[in-house]
């Protein structure tokens, strides 16, 4: 290959004018780096290799750099139709051993590294570092430094899930600093890379000359449609209902971490047989490039304790450290306290003999004494630590409910290990955000698993993300995650915080059982509940062999027995079968056949628990009306849209204000969130008037006076409509001016009474004020009623009606169904009719016929449009009403698409309709007006106010005031006075002067 003198040299012979200039001002072409077999080389890619070919012979190299080898080795292998590559020497020289792993576009590197320290401890401080960072899919971080800061739940987990197998392999006493750091290089969102990062670790590890005993498979199975897939894309994981992940040697199993759907023992026993040789498949090439690139082991310290140390503690330990194993009375803290005893009497002795050797390991020789102890006796008599059989659950105590203010709440105690669950109910957009390579952008289910310091009486400080934390809380989740609705059928985020109160083992599980009866403790709809329980393992193993000679499998293991013992395997689930699963093990590997044995175990003890569980609370609780949260949505046009918006968002900004709710808009859809029911009227009441609804006859709209003519007034309402205040509706009393009434900017309340021939809509002020003389007639009226009849629920709860429920009629998915005021009582309605009291148009004119024919007995004159020169009587009213006819009364009454209704009083005489008004004893709710007054009866006392009923059966309410009076009793007569209606039609009342001073 010619040199970089060379090229020049031919450059120049063939461009005289380049030969003639300064060597300072001649242009060199840009180069490239080759890799050779010795050396590293620049090439001109203005020359081809014909023309070095051609001018080599009359040009000489003048200078030759050295030339190096980048030496890569890889190897491929096929697990599930997909091609798997693993590469080293390309990168990452220096690490003690570096590997990078490919599948499709996916690239993951992964190195480790041994610190050059004594390993002078007695643990083994392994750290696995696992990133994701954004440039992998080629994304620039949107952080305010735009680098990615601290270590994510994810990469917490993914970290977990490679320290999990790879532990147990090192050999017992190297306890030299070993850190793992795993780098996704690139990822095409197609594959997840935790278990290519968990090979490539095992490989890095059987490159590197650190002692392990590797090298390990890791495998992820699917099951979609009842056909188990191998290694399956994110896509097909979204529709699968198992996700296995399981790590193991060439014959035995090293991890197992599972997420399913209510699978089957059976199924799940198949899924692990079929996963165990794909996962072995993994282990021959990482062998074969360790045979071409790898180093050779180093020799280590091992900080091991002699034979005649453990002899010398165990003669002095053994019959003290058994005598408290042997008494089942003792709890975990008197087993603590009583062996720290032991071990200080222990070391007086040893101090007496000046045996520094013994001293420097003498809790750890403690600590191996008891564990002999503990394990012969499960072994050999079958005899657990707190005197349990193998198969007994601890005894179990569940409450549901424990605070009421909160949405839910639940404490689960198992033996002396309780947690406090708590549920909060929130908006969709209070969902958690992931910003991960792979997987979902959100998480509307989070549960939080917190381990505080005094559960175990120690002081501790707290910190940040814990990785334990982490680890526990998301197996609960994936638990959990299995019976809650599905979102399009439950839009709410829920968070559950699990408080540990004591620990004595199994925190993790006790979690999954405490929230799920927190969850139906809040009203959530899960369909069953989930429990989970640790199932532990004790075993012999031959020391020529290393094969296991006998074990027992325990149920509900205590801290101890998972310290001394040998498996953790955490499974939670259904009646139905399993939803979550983690396994950890101390030794290198446990025959799969025994793991499988452990999943019936498991499910007998599963089922004791749930029964505990289904006596506490067996079914959703409906939402708590006071405490729940509510939701609402619409779907708007564009136009809607902008009205409710406003400039920059000032309208919705100002309802949110005002009203405490919060207002999200996502394609078209309108979402209102309110942490209670008043809260969301008052919300939708301001959205309402913003945007618009359906306009019917009878119903009462909030307005806004916009101008005054001198024949009536302009209201604007209903979201900006404009609708027609006549003169003749502003008052009971004939009017001179409209200016005498109202003015410009006044908010008032006016009620539709129709259309006229113009489609312009009719409004009145005075069919929403008292008339005079009702207070009188309604106190002559009223009478005592019954106490048998059903009390009016003033604040509705969710007793009845699931969330979500959709009202047709406004586009709107509510989460209470409104009720129906007929005949003075309330009853429960499908949701498709409106909210509010409906008159018809004929029922508003036959009380007009009437009161004109009273009232006014001269006929008048016709007035002309515009402009008025006297003011309108009720006769000209109802003349003119007669001659559109009946049928024009239907017509406006299908257009504004309510009812019609004949009023029969409509064509009685004046006289009769006298007779039968004053005879009148009932009082009914259509004819209720704002300023009546009535004696009424107090029919129940609530919280935060009165139930009141009137004669006739009809019941409103009064809210009690800031202080105000509040000293009441059932059955006592008020003298109160009709001030509003609420939004379902129900009457507010007030109570008059002589009743507050009282």
């Amino acid at each position: 290959m010619p040199s970089m003198a060379t090229s020049i040299a031919i450059k120049v012979a063939k461009n005289p004018l380049i030969s003639a200039l300064p060597r300072s001002l001649t242009w060199r072409g840009p180069g490239f780096r080759l890799f050779c077999s010795s050396g590293l080389d620049v090439l001109s890619p203005s020359l081809s290799e014909p023309e070095l070919d051609m001018e080599s012979s009359v040009y000489t190299h003048t200078f030759i750099p050295g030339r190096k080898l980048l030496d890569s080795f890889r190897e491929e292998f096929e697990i599930g139709s997909r091609t798997i590559t693993i590469e080293t020497g390309k990168i990452a020289r220096f690490a003690n051993g570096s590997v990078v792993m490919t599948m499709d576009e996916t690239n993951v590197l992964s190195t480790v590294s041994s610190a050059k320290t004594d390993g002078s401890r007695d643990f083994l401080p392994l750290t696995v570092d696992y990133q994701e960072k954004q440039y992998a899919q080629g994304v620039i971080p949107t952080t305010f430094m735009r680098r990615e800061g601290a270590p994510k739940e994810r990469e917490l987990l993914c970290g977990r899930l490679i320290d999990r197998p790879i532990r147990p392999l090192f050999p017992a006493g190297f306890y030299h600093e070993v850190q793992v750091t795993v780098n996704v290089l690139s990822s095409d969102g197609k594959q997840d890379p935790d278990v290519m990062a968990a090979n490539a670790t095992s490989a890095a590890l059987m490159l590197s000359d650190i002692p392990w005993g590797g090298p390990i498979g890791m495998i992820r199975v699917g099951r979609i449609d009842g056909r188990f897939v191998l290694n399956p894309t994110m896509d097909e994981l979204s529709m699968s209902d198992l996700n296995l992940v399981y790590a193991c040697t060439r014959d035995k199993t090293l991890m197992i971490d599972v997420q399913a759907r209510e699978i089957t023992e059976k199924d799940l026993e198949a899924a692990l047989n079929l996963a165990h040789p794909e996962a072995v498949k993994c282990i021959d090439p990482q062998i074969r490039l360790a045979q071409k690139a790898g180093k050779q082991k180093k020799e280590y310290k091992l900080s091991m304790i002699s034979d005649r140390t453990i002899g010398k503690i165990k003669s002095l330990a053994e019959g003290p450290i058994e005598a408290i194993f042997t008494d089942a009375a003792y709890g975990k803290f008197e087993r603590g306290e009583a062996l720290d005893k032991i071990t200080q009497d222990v070391r007086a002795k040893l101090e007496e003999e000046f045996d520094e050797d013994s001293l420097k390991v003498l809790p750890k020789g403690v600590d191996m004494v008891r564990k002999q102890i503990v394990r012969k006796r499960i072994i050999d008599k079958g005899l657990r630590v707190d005197g349990r059989k193998l198969d007994e659950v601890r005894p179990l105590h569940c409450e549901a409910g424990t605070y009421p203010i909160l949405h839910g709440s639940s404490i689960f105690s198992r033996g002396d290990t309780q947690v406090l669950c708590t549920v909060t109910i929130g908006a969709p957009g209070d969902a958690q955000r992931l910003d991960s390579l792979v997987g979902p952008s959100k998480k509307r289910f989070m549960l939080h698993y917190c381990f505080p310091p005094f559960c175990i009486n120690e002081v501790g400080k707290r910190g940040g993300l814990n990785r334990r934390e982490v680890g526990h809380g998301t197996l609960a989740e994936k638990a959990l995650l299995a019976v809650l609705p599905p979102e399009d059928e439950f839009r709410y985020t829920v968070r559950v915080n699990s408080e540990v109160m004591s620990s004595d083992g199994s925190t993790s599980m006790a979690s999954v059982c405490g929230g799920s009866l927190a969850l139906m403790d809040a009203g959530i709809p899960v369909r069953e509940h989930v429990a989970g329980l640790s199932v532990g393992l004790v075993s012999e193993v031959d020391p020529t062999t290393g094969n296991m000679k006998d074990y027992r499998i325990l149920t509900d293991i205590l801290g101890l027995e998972d310290h001394l013992g040998d498996m953790d395997f955490k499974i939670a689930g259904t009646r139905k079968g399993v939803t979550a699963i983690q396994l950890d093990i101390k030794p290198a590997g446990i025959p799969l056949d025994i793991v499988c044995e452990c999943l019936e175990t498991a499910r007998k003890g599963r089922l004791q628990i749930l029964d505990r569980m289904d006596e506490e609370l067996s079914l959703p609780r409906m939402l708590n009306d006071g405490n729940a949260p509510r939701l609402a949505t619409m779907k708007l046009d564009d136009e809607s849209l902008r009205r409710l918006l406003g400039p920059l968002g000032s309208q919705r900004k100002k309802v949110e204000q005002e009203t405490g709710a919060r207002i999200a808009v996502s394609d078209g859809i309108v979402t209102i969130v309110a942490k209670n029911q008043l809260i969301m009227e008052k919300a939708q009441q301001k959205v309402d008037f913003l945007v618009g609804r359906q306009i019917q006859v009878g119903s009462i709209y909030k307005g806004v006076i916009s101008s005054v003519k001198e024949y009536g007034a302009f209201v604007e309402f209903n979201g900006g409509q404009q609708g027609l205040l006549h003169i003749s509706e502003l008052s009971h009393e004939p009017l001179s001016k409209v200016s005498d009434a109202v003015s410009v900017g006044q908010e008032l309340s006016v009620m539709c009474i129709g259309q006229d021939v113009r489609g312009n809509i009719k409004l009145s002020l005075k069919a929403t004020l008292p008339k005079r003389g009702s207070e009188k007639k309604n106190l002559e009226n009223s009478s005592p009623v019954s106490s048998d009849r059903q009390a009016v629920n003033i604040w509705p709860t969710l007793d009845d009606v699931p969330i979500g429920e959709e009202n047709s009629k406004f586009s709107v998915l509510r989460t209470e169904c409104e009720g129906e005021i007929e005949g003075g009582s309330v009853q429960n309605s499908a949701c498709l009719t409106s909210s509010v009291v409906v008159r018809s148009a004929a029922e508003c004119d036959a009380k007009d016929n009437a009161i004109s024919r009273h009232a006014h007995k001269k006929t008048t004159t016709k007035s002309l449009p515009r402009p008025y020169k006297s003011v309108p009587s009720q006769k000209e009213k109802v003349s003119s009403r007669s001659r559109t006819g009946v049928s024009s009364e239907k017509s406006i009454a299908s257009m504004l698409n309510v009812s019609y209704a004949t009023n029969k009083e409509e064509s009685l005489p004046l006289d009769v309709c006298k007779t039968k008004l004053s005879s009148v004893t009932n009082v009914k709710i259509s004819s209720l007006k704002l300023g009546d007054r009535f004696t009424a009866k107090i029919y129940q006392i609530r919280a935060h106010g009165l139930v009141l009923e009137l004669a006739g059966g009809v019941r409103g309410m009064y809210k009690f005031e800031v202080n105000g009076r509040k000293d009441f009793e059932a059955g006592k007569e008020l003298h109160v006075q009709c001030t509003s209606f609420s939004a379902k039609g129900i009457p507010v009342f007030s109570l008059l002067e002589d009743e507050v001073m009282q």
